[in-house]
């Protein structure tokens, strides 16, 4: 499921999201439940989100998650597109927006680090990978954390119609990644069979059923035989043993493909005039 974000009043939403107007008066009195505020109600958003996914979330469930009904959320948020908005821009306030346990001057070392840590944070809330990028936020730390990594480009030395085109790649590198392992985390359960289990099963029946298949795919079938890439220590989190082998996959080609792509960065660089 694809959403795209800001879909709700512009001004609304801007004003929400850069905290520009003043918030609505909260409401005193007798009773034991706690002032809502648009900061509790993200919060309970995107724990719903977290839990739940994408699809649990509703004006209604926060509402309840916090004790109040569905319409008493509405004074301070207008609806669920705003409150999408809100929860978006709010998570991405956990992404460093400086790097300073790393030389000033290794960009590679930099831009490593920042590629890690935001896999980890869209590890963390898998929701955020069906916000499309092809309408952006606009909120003040969507724009902190573009504005990180164009610092850390800048720090490259290539010009800045290059380092526009490297945003535009580094993101779908990370975020692409981050989608193979959360999809490889809720296969097992989605599904309700390992991926051992469904390898097993598939595996011998594509042989018994496509008996020719190195002859017809032989450039696949080379690849294969020459077995499998060792894994890098860093590939995979603690535990390693019990990360699906999918997820380790996918971490261990986001870090091949991000080298891949820092030894192209590297290379330009040698080549700048």
């Amino acid at each position: 499921m694809v959403v795209f974000a800001g879909q709700g009043d512009p001004r609304r939403s801007l004003s929400l999201l850069w905290r520009s107007d003043a918030p609505p008066p909260t409401r005193g009195g007798p009773g034991p439940k706690p002032r809502l505020s648009v900061d509790a109600i993200v919060a309970a958003a995107v724990a719903l989100a977290d839990e739940e996914g994408m699809a649990a979330l509703s004006m209604r469930a926060v509402g309840d998650r916090l004790g109040r009904t569905a319409m008493a959320l509405y004074t301070y948020v207008p609806g669920k597109s705003e409150l999408l908005d809100l929860m978006y821009d709010a998570v991405h306030a956990e992404l460093p927006t400086a790097y300073p346990e790393s030389d000033p001057d290794d960009w590679r070392a930099a831009l490593t680090a920042w590629a890690g840590e935001v896999l980890e944070f869209y590890v963390r809330h898998p929701w955020v990978l069906q916000v499309s990028q092809a309408r952006p936020v606009l909120g003040p730390h969507e724009y902190a954390g573009l504005d990180t990594l164009v610092a850390l480009l800048r720090a490259t030395g290539l010009p800045a119609g290059v380092v526009r085109r490297l945003v535009g790649t580094l993101f779908p590198l990370v975020r692409g990644s981050a989608q193979a392992v959360a999809d490889a985390r809720l296969a097992a359960a989605a599904t309700g069979s390992s991926d051992e289990e469904w390898w097993a099963e598939r595996s011998a029946a594509l042989l018994e059923l496509v008996p020719d298949f190195a002859e017809r795919f032989p450039a696949v079938s080379r690849l294969e035989a020459e077995g499998p890439v060792e894994p890098h220590p860093g590939a995979a989190p603690e535990g390693v043993d019990a990360v699906p082998y999918p997820e380790r996959e996918a971490r261990e080609t986001f870090r091949v493909g991000l080298g891949v792509l820092l030894d192209g960065i590297e290379a330009a660089r040698a080549g700048r005039p």
